[in-house]
């Protein structure tokens, strides 16, 4: 059984058709990358895979169950945690203090279980030296790597990322990827939507492309760009 399935899931916004009948299957311990031009559908996607937004028709299965209609908490509870394109965390928070409300009402931990849970995963996600710092005074890569570390301190078997390596600097994109491979080491299942091909690329199983809330290719990501849909497409070059 997939760990989470998607069936025939539309949301239109007025006139505009955001997802449009779209269907596929995550397995446990996978790795899925979603691309596509701006309003593609892909944000749309993940709000209603995390319950801030309801389909107006499909289904959404979590381990065979239902989730289609559960609210985001009940679905963090599930083991479903997102980050952000724009992170946003409190900003007069120390990093730590961070970790621990996502640690705490995620995980529904104690704080002095939570807070051991907190420590590992900021070593894992290279900010231990930074746990004392206000969230507020981060640079944009610390931001980013806070934005997934809160994410993983709710316990989630699936992650959603959301851009995580966008407006970083090359080297900062290499940082960031392979910690994003340090993570599927533990089994984890990943799916992300970006922009920096080259990035999901190196971490990615399988990849979708969206266009105008259709999905136009998913395969193999080598294959999966190379074809002369998806160039013309997404990357703009006529067939």
């Amino acid at each position: 059984m997939a760990l989470l399935e998607v069936h025939g899931l539309s949301k239109r916004f007025g006139s505009v058709t955001a997802a449009d009948d779209l269907a596929f299957a995550v397995d446990s311990n996978d790795a899925l990358g979603i691309i596509g031009p701006n309003g593609a559908g892909k944000t749309t996607l993940f709000g209603m895979i995390s319950g801030s937004l309801f389909p107006d028709t499909g289904a959404i299965l979590l381990d065979g169950k239902d989730i289609t209609r559960a609210p985001p908490h009940r679905r963090c509870h599930a083991g479903i945690a997102r980050s952000y394109q724009i992170p946003r965390p409190f900003e007069n928070f120390t990093v730590f203090e961070n970790l621990l409300v996502a640690a705490v009402h995620g995980r529904r931990k104690s704080e002095a279980e939570a807070a051991q849970i907190c420590g590992a995963i900021l070593e894992r996600c290279g900010l231990l030296s930074r746990a004392n710092k206000r969230a507020g005074a981060l640079t944009l890569l610390e931001r980013k790597r806070l934005e997934m570390a809160r994410a993983l301190a709710t316990a989630p078997r699936l992650l959603l990322l959301d851009e995580i390596a966008g407006g970083l600097t090359e080297h900062e994109c290499a940082e960031l990827v392979a910690t994003i491979k340090d993570l599927r080491t533990t089994g984890i299942t990943i799916v992300w939507i970006e922009h920096i091909v080259h990035a999901l690329v190196a971490v990615v199983d399988r990849l979708i492309v969206l266009n105008f809330g259709k999905k136009i290719a998913e395969g193999d990501p080598q294959t999966v760009m190379n074809s002369a849909e998806v160039k013309q497409i997404y990357i703009g070059i006529a067939a």
